[in-house]
C-alpha cells in the first residue's frame, strides 16, 4: 500500500479523530472508504460522459425501452 501525505483543515481531522475514537477505528480507514467511494462516484461520472459524447458524436446509438424489450422478447 502506498503512503501519501495530506493536510486537511482543523474541522475536519478533528471529526475523523472522534469518529475514529468513537468506532475503534482508524482515521486512516476513514479516508481510504471516502476517497474509494468518491474515486467510483468520479469514474461513474467519466464513463457518463464518454457514453454522451460518443452518442453525441454520431458514434454510439442508443435504443428506446420498447426496442429493448422488443428485441429481449419482453414486449406485452
Amino acid at each position: 500500500m502506498a503512503a501519501v501525505s495530506i493536510q486537511l483543515p482543523d474541522e475536519i481531522s478533528q471529526r475523523l479523530q472522534q469518529l475514529a475514537e468513537l468506532t475503534g477505528r482508524t482515521p486512516t480507514d476513514y479516508m481510504v472508504e471516502a476517497i474509494r467511494e468518491h474515486l467510483d462516484d468520479i469514474e461513474d461520472v467519466y464513463v457518463a460522459e464518454q457514453r454522451l459524447i460518443e452518442n453525441h458524436a454520431g458514434r454510439s446509438k442508443t435504443y428506446t425501452l420498447d426496442e429493448v424489450e422488443c428485441d429481449l422478447g419482453l414486449a406485452d
